[in-house]
């Protein structure tokens, strides 16, 4: 699910991902964790990585992600933030439905910020296969609808196929995503605040990620390198690397940390994520 931007001047901070890494090396120091836990092992887009894996959430399992938050700094020394709470249900068998409502602030130049909703952003995930010699495979859809002060004036869907491959040492995920629909008007609102929701779509998008289970402390390494080409055509093509990893606190509570880098683009900078998900199982019938 992708993330909207709140711009706001705040005190400096580390220009590079120095911060995330040592994150991750210090999540593989935490002691054990008793239960057996495996909900840290299925990634999500933006958790905490933007590469995901082939996965749904269990039947019948509610995900509650209640305030996923990312960072940016762009090499002017602008910062931006993204909060989007979602909720991931497994409706079916290797199924899931997930609803997101990303918020936005945005720096209105001097005496004033812009907030509000650029979005009601509904996604479908579909996992094809069990893996075994061969990957495992999952097909998504999603739409962004223009719900909010700050949303485009038109709906984009996207497409996305993603491929799991677990070898004894790592996994291995491929993602390759499309998204229909016009170019937002950089006019658009007088103030460029209207379309925030879809400037962080891409027009197209595909990267690979790696990522290392410890089962016995219930934590994910993870790594990846992707490239997107935003939805103006005449801007260039982005590429990003970052690492994160994602911690189960509890037999329901998972921590997801990130950060990493964009290297290439108009807008260079660094940026950082975090995010904490709850998980309950609802009641139901037996057949």
């Amino acid at each position: 699910m992708t993330t909207s931007r709140l711009m706001i001047a705040i005190h400096p901070w580390p220009r590079r991902i120095a911060l995330a890494a040592a994150m991750t090396v210090s999540a593989v120091s935490l002691p054990a964790v008793a239960a057996a836990q495996t909900d840290y092992y299925n990634t999500d887009a933006g958790r905490p990585l933007q590469i995901e894996d082939a996965y749904a959430v269990e039947r019948r399992a509610l995900e509650i992600q209640a305030a996923p938050l990312r960072l940016e700094r762009s090499r002017r020394g602008v910062y931006s933030w993204g909060i989007e709470p979602e909720l991931a249900y497994g409706l079916f068998r290797r199924t899931q439905v997930e609803v997101g409502l990303p918020i936005a602030i945005l720096d209105a130049g001097i005496g004033g910020k812009t907030v509000g909703i650029t979005g009601l952003d509904a996604s479908v995930l579909y996992n094809l296969n069990t893996e075994t010699r061969i990957p495992a495979l999952a097909v998504g859809a999603s739409v962004l609808a223009p719900v909010g002060g700050l949303a485009a004036d038109e709906t984009y869907m996207s497409v996305k196929g993603i491929a799991t491959k677990t070898f004894r040492w790592a996994r291995f995920h491929v993602n390759g995503q499309y998204t229909a629909g016009d170019a937002p008007s950089a006019a658009t609102g007088g103030t460029g605040a209207v379309g925030a929701g879809a400037s962080e779509l891409s027009r197209w998008l595909g990267g690979v990620a790696v990522d290392r289970p410890f089962p016995l402390r219930s934590v994910l390494v993870s790594a990846e390198v992707f490239a997107r080409q935003p939805l103006h055509e005449e801007e260039p093509l982005e590429w990003n690397a970052a690492v994160g990893t994602r911690m189960q606190l509890s037999p329901r509570v998972a921590l997801d940390l990130g950060g990493g880098s964009r290297l290439s683009g108009d807008d260079k900078g660094w940026f950082a994520t975090i995010a904490g998900a709850y998980v309950v199982g609802l009641p139901w019938r037996k057949r």
